[in-house]
């Protein structure tokens, strides 16, 4: 492997505008990873999937080959991030391969559908369990959401160390958590040993991976802080191995907790398998306890989201002219506080379109899936872009097995995509013709660059 030197970004400008240190640790990466991943489709998946399944056999196979393509997609990134590492990540790799115009786009759609309608979305699962502890009112679970939201934009704008420790110590709860139902499952529990599912022409091997696969989503936001991490050659391929190797574990013992408890019948037919699992083994404080650790795992996941997200408009504010505020560091907290500001912003203003609607989940599930699903298989294919225009470039990490990996997950990327525009609704028409507005702005700043 070459070697080469840390990126020194403590007193060295770009465009004009001063960037950050490495400053996230090993630890600290692997927490981020596990908690943008580990939201509240865990407690809501494994009954979908079930329900395309016709053995628990093909439960387990299904979740063994998510954490399979993830880790195969993990690889990819690890040969970009280590490659290319800068704040804003995949930003910075389709700007290479495909020009400043995409970039912009992607930052655009990152800014206006991608991130912020994840945050909006977690925000709403963490208000709608927050009102089953502690009803407020009529919008609790918008207000709740809105809340969310304020603290935690607030607390990564006090700086990396507070957001940082928080993260570590949300992740530790929520893998605690998760281990404390895979042995209330495994012991405590006694299933119910329901006659075998009728067979369904439903039934779907495509539809359970379909469900898997958004399971295991977000794991690739660890390319947006690779100018941040210490030693950054070793420990990005390292933290994403381990964060994807916990993610992978926890989610086939948490199923075969499901499985061993209520059945594959039961399992399918589950409006809230954790709750249900939980409820038989302790009665209401069971379920209770699941309400608490779900608010634990969103506010996990949102925190992960709203650290991550500032990165790209930090990086599009360095780039273009109009959003230049965006682009500056703030030296004394060592943070991006103008994109943190905006990014909550739009984040708070989708939660009251959702809170408005009454359907803000959904609505934003449809609203971010195809747009994340494309970029993502762009940034899939800007590996290969780069391995030929631009050859000579040192690369302390390549994924084994090229191009036999990298097509296997672009083809998985192309699936989803397919999927996202197929299986959603309205809400995903509302999330292209958003993006669609950038492609003028993305036009013109193209002619003024060629002038």
């Amino acid at each position: 492997m070459s070697t080469i030197e840390q990126p020194k970004l403590q007193k060295t400008t770009e465009h004009g505008v001063r960037v950050t240190r490495p400053s996230i640790g090993l630890f600290d990466a692997i927490a981020l990873i596990v908690g943008l991943v580990i939201g509240a489709g865990i407690f809501e998946t494994p009954a979908l999937v079930a329900a395309n399944a016709n053995s628990e056999t093909d439960v387990l196979l299904a979740w063994s080959f998510g954490g399979l393509i993830s880790i195969i997609g993990a690889l990819c990134y690890a040969e970009l991030a280590t490659t290319y590492p800068s704040i804003g990540g995949s930003y910075d790799y389709l700007k290479r391969a495909f020009g400043r115009s995409i970039a912009i786009l992607f930052a655009w759609a990152r800014l206006s559908v991608i991130q912020t309608g994840s945050i909006a979305l977690l925000a709403f699962v963490f208000g709608d369990y927050a009102t089953q502890i502690l009803p407020i009112g009529t919008f609790s679970a918008g207000i709740y959401a809105a809340i969310a939201i304020a603290l935690l934009t607030a607390l990564n704008i006090l700086g990396i160390k507070h957001s940082k420790r928080l993260q570590n110590w949300l992740t530790i709860t929520t893998v605690l958590g998760l281990l404390a139902i895979v042995v209330i499952g495994l012991t405590l529990t006694t299933g119910s040993s329901p006659a075998p599912a009728a067979a369904s022409t439903t039934r779907s091997w495509g539809s359970a991976m379909v469900f898997v696969l958004l399971s295991y989503g977000g794991w690739n936001e660890a390319a947006q802080i690779s100018a941040e991490i210490e030693n950054y050659q070793r420990n990005i391929i390292r933290s994403l191995l381990w964060g994807l190797g916990i993610i992978t574990a926890l989610y086939l013992l948490i199923n075969l907790a499901y499985l061993k408890g209520l059945g594959l019948t039961a399992m399918a037919q589950s409006p809230a398998v954790a709750a249900n699992l939980m409820r038989q083994a302790f009665g209401q404080p069971g379920a209770i306890f699941i309400s608490i650790l779900v608010v634990v795992c969103t506010l996990d996941s949102i925190n992960a989201t709203i650290f991550t997200g500032a990165r790209t408009n930090f990086a599009l504010g360095r780039d273009v002219s109009a959003f230049r505020w965006l682009g500056v560091w703030q030296d004394r907290h060592d943070t991006p506080t103008a994109a943190y500001l905006f990014q909550g912003a739009i984040s708070l203003a989708l939660v009251g379109l959702g809170t408005v609607t009454r359907d803000g989940f959904k609505t934003m599930v449809d609203y971010t899936a195809p747009i994340f699903w494309f970029f993502f298989l762009l940034s899939s294919i800007s590996l290969f872009v780069l391995r030929v225009r631009d050859p000579n470039r040192p690369r302390p990490f390549r994924v084994p097995l090229y191009p036999i990996l990298p097509l296997l997950f672009m083809a998985s990327c192309g699936y989803l995509l397919y999927s996202s525009l197929v299986y959603t609704g309205t809400g995903a028409i509302v999330g292209v013709v958003v993006v669609a507005l950038g492609i003028p702005f993305t036009l013109r700043y193209r002619q003024l660059q060629n002038r």
